[in-house]
């Protein structure tokens, strides 16, 4: 964005310009500059026209590497080596010593490398914005005894806003006057609505269900809960991989001191040891060849694209080199509860009569509910559905809010709630009950008369398919495994015990997530985080790796993330481990391989033992491909079958 100008659409300069995610020249350069590279070989190697190969090959090098190369040049220009520098060195000395498609092929395959990570960190950027979108424009706010609409900017600290059922809270404030239920499940990931009454806290971004609210304002909009986020969002988005530290640094110092390395063995045989200076300066030059990184270079992302192309094929999308790599480093991996570990569709577990069959409680309860639109209603008629039971007429219908529903059934009142419906009701038996389900971390519902509870109803979370048996995969492995919740501490207990997670933390906020993400980096270095919701975005993108549940997911959730499970299947967090510690394995060999050689010829180099061919044949050419077929094992089945 240009200057200090605002975004129009989030009205916040923290935002990229809403344009096209690909830029159709770039992608025009590299299909040409890849028909060059094509053709560039087949006439170098098999016609009598090497020239002609040379040339196409050189083009195609200059048009698909010609940022890398001003990059390189310019960091040689000012001492400052990058590994844009060692990218320009390794091609240039592969042309220079009559190995055009080498040097060509690097620079092309490394100006693809950076496009797709640019194209990446661009999409995370400008999901950043579409988080305020969560929240309205406007607002109704209560102003000389009337209400008047006005721009959520244009609220002050301590004003009155209007919420009424199906608005959307536009400022972080507190209940002054009605009672509602209030889905919170984009900033807290709870999966029930809660009660919202007089001097409770609502947030901005959360959905008002059924009652009337009126909200006293407690922070302006650039303060609010959704503004939070997207700061979050920004700064973790601005956090450095400790791999491109590393590089970045090793890009520095290991050019100078080869060209050193060099310079030394050009002058000192000569003075020292008698050397002709002819042969001092071929094995110089031989030692120049064999230090270009080309082979080392590639050692690391081709395994890496090896890993991410069979993870696409897998149903996994990884957006970054850098993601794969850590994944299989890290022995932690936090889990999002809500829609990552359970469904985020509640069910009705049990069914307990007070003196009335059990079939009877499911009854009267589904018929009242059967005027609801609440998920907990659904899940009740699901539930009703399933036993074949028959709805019965429902008259005098109403809406209690915040504490449940009444209507009049065979000709008597019946109420369907939570306790505070039943004050009067009495009776030790479905008391001791009732807290043993909520214990057990259950959403627990009353059902009954005014003088009497007839039965009770638990419904929970589901757990998803393959949960358990995930946790236990990444428990085999040595990964310790956490899960952080919005939900209230018994709630993420209960679901913890019954996955067999190592640690949980519960009644979490999207700051609190962060600060607990940092602390288990603190604790245990590399983390993983798993999520699906707005809520999850910040901690997602702090996280060393931000894994998103892409089939349930939020957009925003999957631009934060370097990592989307494509499928709605728990499952392939195994199967992601699992690929990452192959391909960390793989890497690990083709950069010691490289290593080895390299350093084994450049040994034989300075003693006079090889020559330049035996350099660029074993040490360069052959190297290379070496390493490139080793990393195509890691696309092989039994490298990366899913479970």
């Amino acid at each position: 964005m240009p200057g200090d100008e605002e975004c129009p659409r989030c009205r916040a300069g923290v935002c990229e310009i809403h344009g096209p995610a690909v830029d159709r020249r770039e992608i025009t350069i590299f299909a040409v500059s890849g028909v060059l590279l094509l053709a560039g070989i087949y006439v170098e190697y098999f016609t009598p026209y090497p020239l002609a190969g040379t040339a196409l090959l050189l083009a195609a090098a200059v048009i698909s590497g010609y940022d890398v190369l001003k990059a390189g040049i310019l960091a040689i220009i000012r001492f400052r080596f990058s590994i844009a520098v060692l990218i320009t060195i390794a091609a240039a000395g592969a042309f220079l010593t009559a190995n055009p498609a080498e040097g060509a092929t690097v620079l092309y395959l490394y100006a693809i490398a950076e496009f797709l990570e640019e194209y990446a960190a661009g999409r995370a950027h400008r999901s950043i914005a579409s988080l305020l979108d969560i929240a309205p424009q406007t607002t109704r706010v209560r102003r000389d005894g009337g209400e008047v609409t006005v721009g959520v900017g244009e609220v002050g600290v301590g004003e009155t806003v209007i919420v009424r059922p199906g608005d959307t809270v536009a400022l972080d404030g507190i209940v002054t006057a009605g009672a509602s239920s209030v889905d919170q499940a984009p900033i807290t990931g709870e999966s029930v609505p809660v009660a919202k009454g007089v001097g409770d806290g609502v947030y901005a971004g959360t959905r008002n269900a059924d009652g009337y609210l009126e909200v006293r304002v407690t922070k302006p909009e650039e303060e609010s809960t959704i503004a939070r986020v997207v700061a979050l969002v920004a700064e973790a988005q601005a956090h450095t991989s400790p791999t491109e530290a590393f590089i970045e640094r090793f890009s520095r110092y290991y050019t100078p001191a080869v060209i050193l390395v060099a310079a030394l063995l050009i002058v000192v045989p000569p003075l020292a040891f008698g050397v002709p200076f002819l042969e001092a300066f071929y094995r110089a030059l031989i030692l120049l060849v064999i230090s270009c990184p080309c082979a080392l270079a590639i050692s690391t992302p081709v395994s890496m694209v090896s890993g991410i192309t069979t993870a696409a094929h897998n149903g996994v999308l990884i957006k970054g080199r850098d993601s794969l790599e850590a994944v299989g480093l890290a022995r932690v991996i936090v889990f999002d509860k809500t829609g990552t570990l359970t469904t985020g569709r509640l069910a009705v577990d049990d069914v307990i009569g007070f003196g009335v069959p059990e079939a009877e409680v499911l009854a009267i309860a589904a018929s009242l509910e059967s005027r609801s639109g609440h998920p907990i209603a659904e899940a009740i008629l699901r539930r009703a559905e399933e036993k074949g039971g028959d709805l019965r007429d429902v008259e005098e219908f109403a809406s209690i809010t915040g504490r449940g529903v009444q209507g009049r059934i065979d000709d008597e009142i019946h109420l369907l709630g939570n306790a505070a419906l039943f004050p009067e009701a009495s009776g030790r038996v479905w008391r001791a009950e009732y807290d043993r389900l909520e214990s057990e971390g259950k959403t627990v519902v009353l059902a009954g008369t005014d003088s009497a509870v007839i039965g009770l109803i638990a419904l929970s979370d589901v757990i998803r398919e393959d949960a358990r048996e995930t946790v236990a995969d990444l428990e085999a492995r040595g990964i310790r495994t956490v899960m952080l919740t919005g939900d209230n501490e018994r709630v993420g207990e209960a679901v913890a015990r019954r996955i067999g997670i190592d640690e949980c933390h519960a009644g979490l906020l999207p700051e609190e997530k962060v600060a607990m993400v940092e602390r288990l980096m603190d604790r245990y270095g590399l983390v993983v985080m798993v999520g699906d919701g707005v809520n999850d975005a910040p901690a997602l993108a702090r996280a060393n790796v931000g894994v998103a549940m892409g089939a349930i997911g939020s957009d925003i959730a999957i631009e934060a993330a370097d990592i989307v499970v494509m499928e709605d299947d728990i499952s392939r967090i195994a199967y992601l481990v699992a690929l990452s510690e192959k391909t960390v394995s793989v890497v690990r060999q083709n950069v010691a391989t490289a290593v080895v050689v390299k350093l084994g010829i450049a040994g034989l180099a300075v003693l006079g033992l090889v020559t330049l061919w035996m350099a660029v044949a074993f040490g360069d050419m052959g190297l290379s491909l070496a390493v490139i077929a080793n990393a195509l094992r890691i696309g092989r089945p039994d490298a990366g079958t899913p479970p």
